[in-house]
């Protein structure tokens, strides 16, 4: 599978809402993330980080960031890109089981890649791991109308199934993807519940 996005790697960041090179599609995922992550500085594990633009941004609002991909095509352009931008590291590796030490982490953030998991109810489980006890997991993903994706009320249930207390915004506006956009998509910010 690694094979696939090992291709995609050279032409991934064309699109708007992946290079976010276009000032107005960065601005805005800034302000989202901004207003998703908690004050920095925090370490933020960025799972299936891809060419590592939101790793990327993460960095330049002032977090510690760790990017993890399978694709060591997707990794190197991430690593070419993180030269610029301060404290990011990148490791190979899969997003559902993520070679990363547990409980130390303020952030969980991916974007598009509970939907494609094979199992996305262990890899929260293994996300939850990795958080300290006031950490958040921040979940971007959609359900497109190719049918492909997680409607965002499969999502909550997932969450909420593992003791996470979810919050949705649907990210409807054009600025995010570079154009209008007819399917739904969101972002998830999820805190744990306390044990007990």
């Amino acid at each position: 599978m690694a094979g696939a996005w090992d291709e995609a790697a050279a032409t991934f960041d064309h699109s708007a809402d992946h290079g976010l090179s276009d000032p107005d599609v960065r601005s805005a995922w800034a302000e989202l993330l901004a207003d998703a992550l908690p004050d920095p500085p925090s370490r933020v594990a960025d799972l299936g980080c891809d060419t590592g633009s939101l790793a990327w941004l993460a960095a330049e609002l002032g977090h510690s960031v760790d990017g993890v991909d399978f694709s060591e095509q997707m990794l190197a352009v991430a690593r070419t890109k993180a030269r610029a931008s301060g404290e990011v590291r990148f490791v190979a590796g899969d997003a559902a089981a993520p070679p990363l030490p547990l409980g130390t982490f303020d952030v969980v953030l991916c974007r598009h890649v509970l939907w494609a998991l094979p199992d996305p109810e262990a890899a929260v489980r293994a996300w939850a791991k990795l958080l300290r006890p006031s950490g958040r997991v921040v979940l971007i993903e959609g359900f497109w109308s190719t049918g492909a994706g997680m409607p965002s009320r499969e999502t909550v249930a997932l969450l909420q199934r593992q003791r996470f207390e979810p919050r949705v915004q649907v990210l409807g506006d054009s600025r995010y993807w570079g154009g209008p956009i007819t399917d739904e998509r969101y972002v998830v910010t999820a805190r744990l519940r306390a044990a007990g």
